[in-house]
């Protein structure tokens, strides 16, 4: 002997009216941020070479895109790519040497792909890339803040 009114049943289909829109809006925020975790995510695991973490990579849309946004979030992000008869490609097995300015190796690694983002302490570096033979150097300077960035582009 239950009586439900007409006017209970409007009132709750008016709620779910109006919530549907809240929801809606939430939803896509939340596929915006998980999207954002996920591109970051996919990045390969951090390496370790005494005190200094790096990570490298970045082949394919989606691992280069994780490269990209992660950037901003190591001191030093290098970029290794080649020009070949007017043809730029990005290029991987990069050995890496990072000195600091006592000449002091800090990092010996290859890059497993065209990008290789280095936490080292703020300070004045020298970066040395090896590619197919040739080498090429960069002095960066680390701060405290952002990120110190170096292109290597072998001819």
């Amino acid at each position: 002997m239950q009586k439900i009114s007409t006017s209970t049943v409007h009132s709750s289909t008016g709620a779910r009216r109006r919530a549907a829109p809240k929801l809606a809006w939430a939803a896509m925020l939340l596929a915006g941020a998980l999207a954002g975790t996920q591109a970051y995510a996919a990045l390969p695991p951090l390496q370790h070479q005494g005190s200094v973490e790096y990570v490298s990579g970045g082949i394919g849309s989606d691992e280069s895109a994780s490269f990209k946004e992660a950037a901003s979030k190591f001191p030093l992000a290098l970029t290794f790519a080649s020009n070949v008869d007017g043809n730029a490609a990005y290029v991987a097995e990069v050995q890496v040497v990072i000195r600091d300015s006592h000449d002091a190796s800090v990092l010996n690694a290859e890059s497993q792909g065209p990008y290789f983002l280095v936490r080292l302490p703020a300070g004045d570096y020298k970066v040395f890339a090896t590619y197919k033979g040739k080498t090429q150097s960069r002095s960066v300077q680390v701060h405290e803040q952002g990120a110190a960035r170096a292109v290597f582009e072998w001819k």
